[in-house]
């Protein structure tokens, strides 16, 4: 039996790609909408941690950074034992979108990796990471246009 393997959402914000970019990749960008805490070496092969107030964390590994268009990391599933090898990874995309003035940015996040997962963790793991995506997408455009 397959398992799904991969969650892409888009989204159009209404800021140049160089704002998005800040947004998804530096400590203060992550913190304002992903989290309540970032720290980031923004470096393939850095590390990253994006925390809450209430105490949850997530550590982060760097895997790709081609600044302004792609920013990619890998990260565990939530609830695994933290010597599980097993990760997902996320991309991020930016493309200059609809107007030619450069003013919004068609940004997508694709998550893949889900189906290295048993079938108990992935029934939780998968549509936990569905809503969380299209939450914090929202968070990020709240963000952004409060900004």
């Amino acid at each position: 039996m397959s398992f799904p393997d991969r969650i892409v959402r888009t989204i159009e914000l209404g800021h140049p790609p160089a704002t998005v970019w800040a947004a998804v990749t530096t400590a203060e960008g992550l913190a304002s909408w992903f989290g309540h805490h970032a720290d980031i070496d923004l470096r393939p092969g850095g590390t990253a941690r994006i925390a809450w107030d209430d105490g949850a964390r997530h550590d982060l590994r760097v895997e790709r950074v081609e600044e302004p268009t792609a920013f990619a990391f890998t990260w565990q599933i939530h609830g695994m034992p933290e010597d599980d090898p097993r990760r997902t990874y996320v991309e991020f995309t930016l493309e200059p979108a609809g107007d030619p003035a450069g003013t919004s940015t068609q940004l997508t996040v694709t998550e893949t990796g889900f189906a290295q997962f048993p079938a108990d963790d992935h029934a939780v793991a998968y549509p936990d990471h569905v809503t969380g995506w299209e939450r914090e997408l929202g968070e990020l455009a709240a963000h952004l246009a409060a900004a």
